[in-house]
């Protein structure tokens, strides 16, 4: 659906499908409902506040997806990922101890939400900790992308080119530091053999 077909959807239905198209879409629609709030079409508070709750929907399935559906979901499909039950295991130990600081991250590292959202529900973090978790980053994140609609909407079009910029941005950052990571680790535990006394 293109982003002028969006528009056409959010004049005529308005606040009806304002909220699942969030759910779905995410940022540029939240974009977009900033433009059309400074034309009238939405009240600002209200716009807010459905966008917030659409935003935290959308986490919440993720969540409750891989939450009931985790070791199914690995069984059929980890292979093609290299996810086996081991792994994600030692991955849910890391998750439990560090549970805030991974879902905050995944909330404001655009593009790379999914799979934090995903770990904290194979993590079985607890629910009223993951929506305290989602919420407190999706407040001013949503604020920031519909004042930026706002008072810049009229070039929606451009700031989506942005956006897809930025989420191809920070995939090949996140890349780069897992390949970077594991180079260095294999670098030191290849240096600890070597000093070990025979």
């Amino acid at each position: 659906m293109s982003l002028d077909q969006i528009i056409v959807l959010l004049t005529t239905y308005k606040y009806l499908i304002l909220f699942p198209i969030v759910v779905v879409e995410g940022p540029i629609i939240t974009v977009i409902a900033g433009f059309l709030t400074s034309l009238g079409f939405f009240n600002f508070s209200l716009a807010y506040a459905v966008i917030v709750v659409g935003d935290i929907t959308g986490d919440s399935l993720y969540y409750a997806l891989a939450y009931h559906g985790r070791y199914r979901l690995i069984d059929r499909w980890g292979h093609y990922i290299g996810l086996t039950v081991e792994r994600v295991q030692k991955f849910e130990h890391y998750f439990e101890d560090h549970s805030a600081r991974l879902i905050i991250f995944g909330k404001f590292a655009y593009a790379l939400e999914v799979p934090f959202l995903i770990g904290a529900g194979l993590a079985k973090v607890p629910y009223r900790k993951f929506l305290l978790y989602t919420l407190l980053p999706s407040l001013p994140k949503s604020l920031l992308f519909l004042l930026i609609g706002y008072y810049f909407g009229r070039s929606y079009a451009k700031i989506s080119t942005y956006l897809d910029y930025t989420a191809l941005g920070t995939i090949a950052l996140a890349l780069v530091l897992v390949a970077v990571y594991f180079i260095v680790k294999k670098i030191s535990k290849k240096y600890s053999n070597k000093n070990i006394p025979k």
